[in-house]
């Protein structure tokens, strides 16, 4: 039988061959029209073909897929529904059943017409905002906005928009002017001292505003968010454009099939692996410049030493050649620039704080983000000492034989640990969106005996089960994995398997994300190989499978649901796969085989003593009636433009905060710090202990951990 690891080389083996047989049809298609092939026309008419043959659930290319394109690109195009006026929809309404005939006959009328209807608007309405703000809002008036898309309409004419905009302005000035009496509230309470030849003769304390000053500078903050914003869109180019539009076609047919431009490939591939090529520079775009923000320890730029946070970017040069101005850029633009391969040169030409301006050559590296991979460290309590490992994502790099493998970074922790002689290990899962299937089975076969950890299926077909064929278990101790509604894909993977083998408990908000689907990465540059002179066209990634359970459940759709479900703070947002566009549905087939646990959690008692804990809990008691009430806020989606009222709400929901958080600074701090082994490897590299120092700090008042620990221990 042949290894996971072949299944998977071979099935993605597959997927490249019926795209180059697609290709191969669209070549000769392309032969027989007259001139040559439009880059849009190339790149669409290749994704379909390429869909239509290899993903798990292809559509038809008819009317129905026509409206369902229509309808996303539309919620795409304005979501908030701010621009497009009624008489707009009207006239792209007639491509609604038509854009199925566009792209087999290889034209995009519909695109063509969106992208000049938006590019009037914004036009028309960056002069309408610009007019609004310059006259002061009353906020003595009884009025109200509503701020839920989903309820909005699109203005019926110019005067109706012109309206929404008032209000809408007005509410972004609201929040502007209540923030701004804030700080004048806090400024009252910290006196400045007076810059004189005796300090202590004399102090004095900012300036009061006025309200009819503090409004002027509202709407200037206002003004000055919105010019930042239209900037961006204005410097939206027909690639861009078109990039936006294959997303849109290819997420009809389901959430996770996606389009990337190049650039956008690259964001994916640091995503996945933890690393990229360049200088190593945390850059922010800020007032029309590009500034740093951060140096990355160890990184080119850390190595080279010249810059520093805080100086502008100018200018970008590739070695010895012409510089290129990046002032007013969007920074996305600016980093494809200053990015490049390894031992690559860049120059910068940079403006120093003190006005001085510099060129710094530096070489670019291999850059490391720290924070993508696994962490731990040791938790002593009631005389107890138990592991605590955080898994961000699982990371591997597909690329790079040897490059880092979240798999094998896992073990290593286990094994450092293991040797700190730990009685129980917390898996924190929460917020990882998943990444490598086959990192995810070879995780849990840290934890279990050989066996089966996860069923893959294709659209036709039996499925495959991917195992574990390790006999050897890492860690065989008490076990609890951590999730929440952010922990997708390969965490459910994973926390599936804990939970059908009875290994741990797994625990947390109330389901999982719900992504029970496989992708796989399309290059079409690779793929459209007669087509040199339109490159590049970047990937395709296109869900080819779907993942079951080994008890024969699908995890899509529904999620894993835990052993012990915790009070959870994000509960009240609506989000996961079954409220995302157009997701596919949940099944079953038919279970593995497999044994469970021998030494099984004892789950009824462990979830009853938790129970009572968290009901006794101040800080889960006041979390419950905090979400409830962001429930209840969250439905309410009228919001008064009265100051008065505005305020009253603003000050009501702090003290409720504030309550929250007076309760969780008297509660009692986990004992929580690095491993030995971290420590004496850092040494004295004060960049690399803070930031440890920052990774522990944040989880002594974590609730969950706490209870988390607090379940371990029941179990030792």
């Amino acid at each position: 039988m042949s290894s996971p690891r072949l299944k998977i080389g071979l099935y993605a083996s597959l997927v490249m061959v019926v795209f180059v047989l697609a290709s191969y049809k669209l070549y000769r298609r392309s032969d027989t029209g007259s001139g040559s092939p439009q880059k849009d026309e190339v790149l669409i008419k290749a994704m379909l073909q390429g869909l239509s043959a290899a993903h798990y659930q292809p559509e038809k290319i008819d009317d129905n897929f026509s409206k369902r394109v229509f309808d996303l690109s539309l919620k795409r195009l304005d979501y908030n529904k701010k621009f497009l006026l009624q008489s707009d929809i009207a006239q792209l309404r007639k491509f609604q059943t038509d854009i199925d005939d566009e792209v087999k006959r290889g034209t995009h009328e519909f695109l063509d017409l969106s992208s000049k209807l938006m590019l009037q608007r914004t036009e028309d309405v960056q002069a309408l905002y610009r007019d609004i703000l310059a006259k002061p809002f009353d906020f003595t008036t009884q009025e109200s906005f509503e701020t839920e898309p989903d309820k909005m309409t699109f203005a019926a004419d110019a005067a109706a928009q012109r309206e929404e905009w008032r209000k809408y302005l007005k509410y972004q000035t609201l929040i502007r002017m209540s923030e701004i009496m804030d700080e004048q509230a806090r400024q009252k309470d910290k006196p400045l001292a007076s810059v004189s030849a005796k300090p202590s003769s004399a102090v004095i304390t900012a300036p009061t505003r006025t309200p009819a000053e503090m409004e002027a500078e509202a709407r200037k903050r206002v003004l000055k968010y919105f010019d930042d914003q239209f900037k961006d869109l204005k410097q939206t180019d027909a690639n861009e454009r078109l990039a936006t539009y294959a997303n849109v076609i290819a997420n009809t047919y389901d959430p996770h099939t996606e389009y990337f431009a190049p650039r956008d490939k690259d964001a994916f591939d640091q995503a996945m692996t933890g690393r990229f090529e360049g200088i190593g520079a945390t850059l922010q775009e800020k007032d029309g410049q590009i500034k740093v923000a951060d140096i990355v320890p160890g990184s080119a730029s850390y190595r080279q030493g010249e810059l520093k946070a805080g100086d502008v970017i100018l200018r970008v040069a590739q070695a010895a050649e012409v510089p290129v101005s990046v002032e007013g850029w969007r920074l996305d633009k600016a980093i494809v620039l200053i990015r490049g391969k390894k031992g690559t040169e860049v120059r910068l030409t940079i403006r120093k704080p003190d006005g001085s301006t510099k060129v710094i050559p530096i070489i670019r590296d291999v850059v490391v983000i720290e924070e993508t991979y696994a962490k731990s460290a040791v938790v002593n309590e009631g005389g107890k000492k138990i592991g605590y490992l955080r898994l961000p994502g699982f990371y591997a790099d597909f690329n790079d034989n040897g490059g880092r493998s979240s798999a094998d970074d896992v073990k290593k922790e286990l094994e450092k640990l293991t040797k700190e002689n730990v009685q129980g290990v917390v898996l924190d899962l929460r917020f990882n969106g998943g990444g490598s299937l086959q990192d995810a089975v070879d995780m849990t076969g840290l934890f279990v005996d050989s066996g089966p950890v996860v069923q893959v299926r294709s659209g036709q077909g039996a499925p495959s089960i991917l195992n574990d064929r390790d006999p050897r278990v890492q860690y065989s101790g008490p076990l609890v994995v951590l999730v929440n509604k952010y922990s997708a894909s390969a965490s459910e993977i994973l926390a599936a398997a804990i939970q059908d083998y009875k290994r741990g408990v797994v625990m947390g908000s109330a389901s999982t994300y719900g992504k029970g689907t496989v992708q796989r990465i399309v290059d079409l540059d690779d793929m459209l190989g007669d087509f040199n002179s339109l490159k590049p066209f970047g990937s395709l990634k296109l869900t080819t499978q779907k993942f079951y359970r080994i008890n024969g459940g699908s995890t899509q759709f529904k999620g894993v649901v835990p052993d012990i479900i915790l009070p959870d703070a994000y509960s009240y947002l609506d989000q996961g796969e079954k409220e995302s566009d157009y997701p596919l549905k949940w099944d079953e087939i038919t279970p593995a085989r497999y044994r469970a646990w021998s030494n099984a959690p004892a789950y009824d008692k462990l979830r009853t003593a938790s129970q009572a804990r968290v009901a006794s809990s101040p800080s889960f008691k006041l979390m419950n009636e905090m979400v409830q009430r962001m429930r209840k806020r969250k439905d309410e989606t009228m919001v008064s433009l009265n100051l008065t009222k505005f305020r009253a709400e603003q000050t009501q929901a702090k003290m409720e905060s504030d309550k929250y958080e007076a309760v969780q600074k008297v509660a009692t701090p986990l004992d929580i710090a690095p491993l030995m082994a971290d420590v004496r490897l850092l040494g004295s590299d004060t960049v690399q202990v803070n930031r440890a120092s920052r990774f522990t700090k944040n989880l002594k008042k974590d609730i969950t951990l706490h209870e988390a620990i607090s379940v371990i221990k029941d179990q030792i």
